[in-house]
């Protein structure tokens, strides 16, 4: 009930706020669906960029690693390319290290070779040479004795005999990867620190090729920090390296290092290089050349807290672009409805009769143009209606004047006939044909006609001046020249006839015998042109400067009925384009053009 109430409030008659909404739900919808398509983008690129992030890690791992396996193989490849001193290393793993000390002493007495006397000095700088090393171990396995070197380049000696140890049982097993060092060999070794990985390489005999002992090497696992050092920052998750075992030899999150992992099943499932379970995101790189395996572990919950940051941030933007995509097209909207309003408003108040308004819109934009538009009609309604009213002033005013002077026509009509007929019957035959123009004069004057024509009122025009033709005999002549075709077009009442009068009583000269009155009617183009042209006393040019002034002047009431008349008239009726010109010279006679339109103009009233 509350939603129609507002429907039939706010939205049925309102075509703006109809819009608003359309445009508002169109604009939220795109920007929510927008939002989802980037959220979900983006968190798969984040999450693609913290993996790319751990795989990148992993390879340097890997790489790391790979090269630290090489650097202990390449430590008996040295050994192996120098025959003295891989003879005096041989020597010493299958011989009492006192025999070694005594045979190198002989050998060196008898100008022997000092290489093969300095085996143990080799190892020691090998050490020295890599900072990752912590202790190599060499295993002699017929004497059954351990060699530990350190940084400190003291030789430390283990017996190892099968009764007391186990680490001829250790060294016995095949080994040729990265593994954790062995508890016992630690313990022989007395190296405790749990950040150790131990690569172990089988000695053998240069000739003979038998296998004499072993090397072992331990390796520092903070030359793996060192390698994550430029991605540490930006790594998420954990990085393990494994034994082939399950022995954790590095672990970035310190949780298991030095303990079997406990999870091994699951990595050894892994098929692929990356895989996902419930929680985590796993990756799996093995080297084959030293049999281990890295592995990188993020738990879903850190990428989704990344994910959720960038689902605040998108929601956040996409708030703020939903409030400003709805709030400026809500101030547009308004403001075009504002002055939509105020047109109406106007509108109304024109509808009401009150044409003095005008909407004060000075915009360029289409409703501008509507408002100029408007403010013009009413101008021209202002106008239209000011030159219609003035017509119908002076039409009444005409009729009055006919109406007064009409005083019982059939009366004056009888009385004329009965004087014309009495002049006849007594021989006045010219008396009887003035009156007989004057009766019909007046009767054309005072007959209401529904429609006026050009033909009627030249007809007026001649019997005005065969009445004073008749008057001033052989002094005075006419002539009318026109198209008969043009007859039948609709003209103003009286508006040749004052020009004819207006002759008459200013321009005739009684005393001259060659007075002459020329009329003309022609087309141009669309104006009916009536020229009327006479030899009178003419005009002087200030009295005609005079005449140009009063045409322009407002007709007074009361004033006679004369050119200004026809003159107004005629601009009121059909437009500024028409109307009465003069051209006079004085003792030469007068030339009136009348400007009339040929369609008798859009309203013609009988005035």
């Amino acid at each position: 009930m509350g939603f129609r109430k507002m429907y039939h409030n706010y939205l049925k008659n309102n075509l703006f706020m109809r819009l608003l909404l359309l445009f508002s739900m169109i604009t939220v919808v795109t920007i929510i669906s927008f939002s989802y398509f980037m959220y979900h983008s983006m968190s798969q690129a984040a999450i693609n960029r913290e993996l790319e992030i751990q795989k990148k890690a992993m390879a340097n791992v890997n790489q790391y690693l790979g090269s630290k396996y090489d650097s202990a193989q390449s430590i008996l490849f040295g050994l192996y390319r120098d025959s003295s001193l891989s003879a005096g290393v041989s020597f010493m793993l299958q011989h009492p290290f006192q025999e070694y000390v005594q045979h190198s002493l002989e050998q060196y007495n008898l100008g022997g070779n000092s290489m093969w006397n300095d085996g143990l000095q080799y190892f020691k700088n090998q050490v020295e040479d890599d900072e990752d090393i912590r202790n190599l171990l060499l295993y002699s396995a017929d004497q059954q004795t351990l060699y530990v070197l350190g940084h400190n380049r003291q030789l430390k000696i283990v017996p190892t005999n099968r009764a007391r140890s186990y680490i001829p049982e250790v060294m016995a097993l095949e080994s040729k990867g990265v593994e954790l060092p062995n508890v016992w060999v630690r313990e022989a070794a007395g190296q405790w620190d749990n950040n150790l990985y131990a690569i172990r390489t089988p000695i053998s005999d240069k000739l003979t090729l038998k296998n004499i002992g072993q090397q072992t090497v331990y390796f520092s696992t903070d030359g793996i920090w060192k390698v994550l050092g430029n991605d540490k920052d930006e790594l998420k998750g954990t990085i393990l390296v494994l034994s082939p075992d399950g022995g954790v030899l590095f672990d970035s999150s310190d949780q298991y290092v030095g303990k079997p992992y406990p999870y091994m099943a699951q990595i050894n499932a892994m098929y692929d290089n990356s895989g996902t379970n419930q929680s985590d995101y796993m990756t799996k790189l093995t080297q084959s050349k030293g049999n281990f395996s890295v592995i990188g572990i993020i738990p879903k919950k850190e990428l989704e807290a990344s994910s959720r940051r960038i689902g605040s941030t998108i929601l956040m933007i996409s708030a703020i672009c939903i409030f400003f995509a709805i709030l400026i097209p809500f101030l547009v909207v308004m403001s075009v409805a504002k002055r939509t309003n105020q047109i109406i408003r106007f509108t109304r108040k024109v509808k009401q009769g009150d044409l003095s308004v005008r909407i004060p819109d000075v915009r360029e934009d289409e409703l501008g143009q509507i408002s100029r538009s408007f403010n013009e009609m009413v101008e021209e309604l202002n106008l239209y209606i000011d030159r219609v009213y003035k017509a119908n002033i002076k039409q009444k005013h005409t009729e009055l004047t006919a109406l007064q002077a009409r005083v019982n026509p059939h009366f004056l009509y009888n009385t004329l006939e009965v004087i014309r007929m009495r002049a006849i019957s007594q021989g006045a035959h010219d008396v009887g044909e003035m009156i007989y123009s004057l009766s019909a004069l007046f009767r054309s004057f005072v007959q209401q006609k529904k429609m006026y024509t050009l033909k009627d009122e030249l007809e007026a025009c001649r019997l005005y001046l065969e009445l004073f033709q008749i008057r001033y005999k052989d002094k005075f002549t006419y002539s009318m020249e026109w198209d008969r075709k043009l007859g039948a077009i609709r003209v103003m009442k009286m508006s040749l006839q004052p020009v004819i009068e207006n002759y008459i009583v200013h321009g005739l000269r009684s005393e001259s015998t060659d007075n002459e009155l020329h009329i003309r009617v022609k087309q141009v183009k669309d104006f009916l042109h009536v020229q009327i042209e006479d030899n009178g006393n003419g005009i002087t040019p200030e009295r005609l400067k005079e005449l140009e002034i009063f045409f322009q002047a407002e007709e007074s009431e009361g004033e006679s009925f004369g050119l200004r008349s026809i003159h107004q008239r005629v601009k009121l009726l059909y437009g500024s384009e028409y109307g009465v010109k003069l051209q006079s010279e004085p003792g030469k006679g007068t030339i009136v053009d009348i400007w009339l339109p040929m369609d008798g103009g859009q309203e013609v009233y009988d005035v």
